[in-house]
């Protein structure tokens, strides 16, 4: 008798539409992603119609392809798991009304999932000795947390952003000095050839919690300083200011990590979400946490922007626990982690 259990993945959140099948929770047999980035890079970022008519035009095909390589028919799956929030409205609605479809049709226990619990659950895929309790920080362009997960499912927020995420502040400081969307991959690509110390940008610190952050006062000092350049008719430096932007923000995200998991404890930090595969994110923190002993974990690039391995993964913990989403399941654009 077979025991596998089989979850096919659906993620609509933004500009991916992807569908995934992974089995027992860890094994990634497939993981399709249709990126709109070169749809959506001549508007400067994101637009939320053009990325919604263009996941109902993708969507059938992305599925079929994951089955497909799969090697899994739809009476093989054991569930469907999809995101239906946080994200964009009209994004989520395409993936979720796909996967009720497909519940009602093949029979299968739907289950709706959290996005950033996805981005949490990406690290299972690769670590497979990683299991809860442990810290984590989600860095992307919609979403800063930092969050101690307790168990599978059960999550402490103990901070997050009060304004931009850090992802929003990588794309507008890089739509800001030229180099275009996707911020994130541009800015790091551009910083390695400057200087981080070049330009000095402020650290912000949230007076009433250690473990917020404030992302917005450092996007704005970069504009001023870009603004009082040109003025002054002093060069800009793109590479400069990349890298000492980039560079503020590491270490507002290295210092607010290393607080949590040393009061809390902790001996192991997983970063998720697409400022995850930032490569001075990445070192900097790895720096810190050998200094103090703790376990960093994070997942390779592909898992770390949006995909549908990371929901088909968190849709499997919620799965065998027994949480199951009706066919009145509703896309909810500003869900919070652990509500349902």
């Amino acid at each position: 008798m077979n025991n596998d259990i089989l979850i096919l993945g659906i993620e609509t959140s933004c500009d991916e539409t992807a569908a995934a099948v992974v089995k027992n929770g860890r094994e990634v047999l497939s993981n399709i992603i249709y990126s709109q980035i070169d749809l959506h890079t001549i508007y400067g970022g994101v637009v939320p119609e053009i990325a919604s008519r263009k996941h109902i035009e993708k969507i059938n095909q992305v599925i079929s392809q994951a089955l497909l390589e799969a090697e899994v028919a739809l009476f093989e799956l054991d569930a469907v798991a999809v995101t239906y929030g946080p994200g964009l409205v009209g994004a989520l609605l395409v993936g979720v009304a796909e996967a009720k479809a497909i519940s009602f049709a093949a029979g299968l226990p739907l289950v709706g999932v959290h996005h950033i619990e996805g981005h949490i659950s990406a690290n299972y895929i690769e670590h497979k000795e990683l299991a809860p309790p442990f810290m984590s920080l989600v860095v992307s362009g919609g979403h800063t947390h930092l969050v101690n997960v307790l168990d599978y499912g059960q999550y402490e927020i103990l901070g997050q952003t009060r304004d931009d995420a850090a992802g929003e502040a990588f794309d507008k400081v890089a739509r800001a000095i030229g180099l275009g969307y996707p911020g994130g991959p541009k800015i790091d690509r551009a910083a390695k050839s400057g200087d981080p110390n070049a330009i000095t940008f402020p650290r912000a610190k949230v007076g009433d919690s250690i473990y917020d952050f404030s992302f917005s006062g450092l996007k704005s000092s970069v504009l001023n300083y870009l603004n009082s350049a040109k003025m002054q008719g002093e060069e800009i430096i793109v590479e400069d200011v990349a890298a000492s932007f980039q560079q503020a923000v590491v270490d507002v995200l290295v210092e607010h990590s290393m607080a949590a998991v040393i009061e809390r404890k902790e001996h192991r930090l997983a970063l998720a979400g697409g400022v995850a595969s930032n490569s001075a994110l990445r070192a900097a923190m790895k720096r810190a946490c050998d200094k103090e002993g703790i376990e960093l974990f994070y997942p390779s690039p592909v898992y770390c922007t949006d995909n549908a391995a990371m929901i088909a993964t968190a849709g499997y913990y919620d799965f065998i626990r027994g949480i199951r989403s009706g066919l009145d399941l509703n896309a909810v654009p500003g869900l919070k982690l652990g509500e349902r």
